[in-house]
């Protein structure tokens, strides 16, 4: 399993992006959160297997209609068995 936390920066914020993401982590089937933060930033934690991540990292990058993603920083991080894909208010 790949845990990975993620900072996305753009126009990220108003467009659906949380709720759009936590659509997608459970279509590719992934665990974890997704929040906006005060910096008008969108941070997530992702886990699955490896192919599920990218998937899911590979839509981050990308992010809804009407978003523009500008750069997505990933860190890695200890798998820690998370179950579900939460938005985090």
């Amino acid at each position: 399993m790949r845990r990975v936390h993620v900072i996305v920066r753009g126009e990220v914020q108003g467009v659906g992006y949380r709720y759009t993401a936590r659509l997608i982590a459970r279509e590719v089937g992934v665990s974890g959160w997704v929040r906006n933060r005060r910096d008008g930033t969108v941070e997530a934690e992702v886990e699955g297997t490896p192919a599920q991540v990218d998937e899911m990292l590979a839509w981050m990058a990308e992010g809804p209609p009407g978003s523009r993603v500008e750069s997505a920083s990933v860190t890695e991080q200890h798998p820690d068995g998370g179950v579900g894909f939460r938005v985090v208010e």
